[in-house]
């Protein structure tokens, strides 16, 4: 199987960076795609951002889109989440999570089978 561990997260104020990291172990890293997600309290999980195996191929959701960027480094078993910008509704536990996703389905959390514990990035005004 597959272990993720997040980091990264913590406190800042709206209009700052911060990058999250996944550290991978167990199965071979580069065979699957990663993705990341984020639940605030009250609210669905919801889909963030998505890379192929290689790195060459990236998705985003529209609330993150020209903000977030994600990236891979294989040779390191890691996947990054560069946020810029940052807004309040960006408050949440963000998760990363691997899998072999249906292209068509790469955005629905139940088509990944690892996931990590999460970080929590709190946003202020």
């Amino acid at each position: 199987q597959v272990q993720l561990v997040e980091s990264g997260g913590g406190l800042v104020q709206a209009g700052d960076s911060l990058r999250l990291s996944c550290a991978a172990s167990g199965r071979t890293f580069s065979d699957y795609a990663m993705g990341w997600f984020r639940q605030a309290p009250g609210k669905e999980r919801e889909f963030v951002a998505w890379i192929n195996w290689s790195g060459g191929m990236t998705f985003y959701a529209d609330s993150v889109k020209g903000r977030f960027f994600i990236s891979r480094d294989n040779a390191k078993n890691t996947v990054y989440l560069q946020m810029n910008s940052l807004k309040p509704d960006d408050t949440a536990v963000y998760y990363c999570a691997a899998g072999t996703p249906e292209y068509r389905l790469r955005g629905m959390s139940s088509e990944y089978d690892y996931w990590g514990q999460g970080t929590q990035v709190t946003v202020s005004s």
